[in-house]
């Protein structure tokens, strides 16, 4: 489906880089959203490093759909000033990979709290990402999570609305809405499509939040693409399985998780291709 294109979390897959290449070259995938290298985010490396995995991924004729940054995967009641230099390292990241679209976040609220407690801060933070980004060629995109701010549609919305930024979008995850009990279509949909510009592809159950492959779950991921269709999307389908434990998850996260830390990532990276290529099918392509 030419609108549709494939890309992957490789990290979910194996740790070390040429395993993540070699998975991704195995099933004809072009492009990686490139997060964890080597069981390390990819914004902690150097930018000498840094150059040096894009001279490896040259080599193989991949490229770089987005970075999966961490941004804005903090406490909002945590100090700002360092997570805003990790942020400006991240631009020159994304300008040495060459890529457009950085992931980020609105921030964890301290549990049992009202969001709306600090909206003002959330919004406030935002604006020195965007002023940071001025002069860059990049579009950030807000991804919904559970526990941030943006973790409803409603939030998410308020944000894209607040910034009205030209370069500001959003990065939808049927799977994160569900486990927060948010309905992801029609509802969520129909709130964010005019600012969805990238799509992660993974899927869950409301029962009880876990993850499971695209179209088995709760997140209306068929209805979703098939809209997406209608409305001539054109970007990308990010794979992030999430069916097990890989390095660096933990972190990512933000919390621990009991996990098989002895699973195939490659043969749960098989499953959810596979559950995807299911769903474009009935909708017409691949």
């Amino acid at each position: 489906m030419d609108n549709f294109i494939i890309s992957v979390f490789a990290d979910e897959i194996h740790e070390e880089l040429e395993k993540q290449i070699n998975s991704l070259e195995q099933y004809g995938i072009k492009h990686i959203e490139i997060r964890g290298i080597n069981g390390k985010c990819i914004v902690e490396y150097s930018l000498e490093e840094v150059r040096e995995i894009k001279r490896r991924l040259d080599l193989r004729g991949l490229k770089v759909s987005a970075i999966g940054s961490p941004i804005g995967k903090i406490y909002i009641t945590e100090d700002f000033k360092p997570h805003l230099e990790l942020f400006k390292h991240t631009l020159e990241i994304a300008k040495i990979m060459e890529v457009k679209l950085i992931r980020i976040f609105s921030f964890f609220i301290p549990q049992g709290e009202d969001p709306q407690k600090y909206r003002e801060e959330v919004i406030n933070r935002w604006r020195q990402f965007i002023e940071a980004a001025k002069g860059y060629d990049v579009i950030l995109l807000h991804e919904n999570e559970k526990d941030i701010y943006g973790d409803t549609a409603e939030r998410c919305l308020d944000l894209l609305e607040s910034l009205n930024c030209d370069f500001v979008k959003a990065a939808f995850d049927p799977a994160n809405f569900v486990q927060c009990n948010v309905e992801t279509y029609p509802h969520a949909y129909e709130l964010l499509k005019d600012y969805i510009i990238h799509m992660h592809i993974k899927d869950a159950l409301y029962s009880d939040g876990s993850v499971v492959p695209s179209g088995q779950g709760d997140g209306q991921v068929t209805a979703i693409l098939g809209a997406l269709k209608e409305a001539e999307y054109r970007g990308f389908l990010t794979i992030e399985p999430h069916l097990t434990w890989f390095k660096g998850f933990d972190e990512l996260e933000g919390q621990s998780h009991n996990m098989n830390t002895a699973a195939n990532g490659e043969k749960e990276f098989s499953v959810a291709i596979k559950a995807l290529n299911n769903i474009l099918k009935d909708l017409g392509g691949r």
